[in-house]
């Protein structure tokens, strides 16, 4: 073996093993440091979703034994259920309405407080304060403040406002908008607040230059605007989809779902079932087809993003 290949191998090999390190420092430490993360989460997450899925084909009482009988919970689910029918549509709803009148609010008070220098910390804490206070707060309070006896509501009906005589959480055409109205009350100064930190970060120089070009209010929120904070309009939008599926604390702790059904959700029925009817089973086949529409919700804004949407 000549001297020069003698030479050249130590060298090959000194950066063969840098290179090992190097790898080995980027390809596998940080999986160890990821791991105990990931060791919970399929402890806390793939475990009971799992056991959620079988447990959805078994008849199962929540205590003792369960009987597995197949596809039967999902045949009297989609076929035979009428609350769940019910419920999926008061779902609807109430989705349709979060994602109008609350996002509509939300652009529209940030647009608004976007230009005030003084007093901007007083306002955005004013209106981000009711989203923090409990749901159990919340629900006395506006329990109170429109009863027809008592309250705001009350007040008003003695002195003879017309159309203040009614029960609004007892009559099942104004229950749902009634949660509805309160739970809008308290999420409405959240999104004000994100929207709000979105435009801020737009460069001054876009309006500068849309104001040159002409053009008025309007116009610049639709053109600079709009696109500046794209990404957390959309992302609050998916936010709202998803958790409009998952509302309960409000609708259980005010009207548990009454009267009649009248306000009755997913989320709902799946408790009922669960702990007060004993169809734990049955209960979790509610859960899993809860999470198939949020899966479908995610699918969209997949398919967005893979177009090429900022999200």
């Amino acid at each position: 073996m000549s001297e020069t290949a003698i030479q050249v191998r130590p060298g090959l090999e000194v950066r063969r093993r840098r290179w090992n390190r190097a790898s080995y420092r980027r390809k596998v430490i940080p999986w160890l440091f990821v791991l105990p993360v990931l060791l919970i989460n399929l402890l806390v997450v793939l475990g009971p979703t799992l056991a959620a899925v079988y447990y959805s084909m078994t008849d199962w009482s929540g205590i003792g034994a369960a009987d597995f009988v197949g596809l039967a919970n999902y045949r009297q689910l989609f076929f035979e259920d009428d609350s769940f029918k019910t419920a999926f549509v008061h779902n609807l709803m109430w989705m349709a309405m979060f994602l109008t009148v609350p996002i509509a609010m939300g652009l529209l008070g940030a647009s608004l407080l976007a230009p005030i220098k003084r007093g901007a910390l007083f306002f955005r804490m004013a209106l981000f304060i009711p989203y923090v206070l409990p749901s159990v707060v919340v629900a006395h309070l506006w329990s109170s403040l429109i009863h027809p006896d008592r309250g705001v509501v009350g007040w008003l009906n003695e002195r003879g406002v017309s159309g203040m005589d009614v029960a609004f959480l007892g009559r099942e055409s104004t229950v749902l908008p009634t949660i509805a109205f309160i739970d809008n009350w308290r999420w409405w100064g959240f999104l004000m607040v994100l929207f709000l930190a979105g435009m801020q970060n737009i460069p001054p120089d876009l309006y500068e230059a849309a104001r040159l070009d002409g053009a008025n209010r309007w116009q610049e929120f639709r053109d600079v605007t709009l696109p500046g904070i794209r990404p957390i309009l959309v992302f609050m939008i998916l936010m709202t989809g998803i958790w409009s599926f998952l509302t309960f604390d409000l609708i259980w702790i005010i009207t548990q779902g009454g009267p009649a059904g009248a306000s009755e959700v997913l989320s709902v029925l799946v408790f009922k079932n669960a702990f007060q009817n004993f169809e734990a089973g049955y209960a979790a086949a509610l859960g899993i087809t809860m999470s198939l529409f949020v899966g479908f919700i995610l699918s969209i804004f997949v398919v967005l993003r893979r177009r090429g949407w900022e999200i």
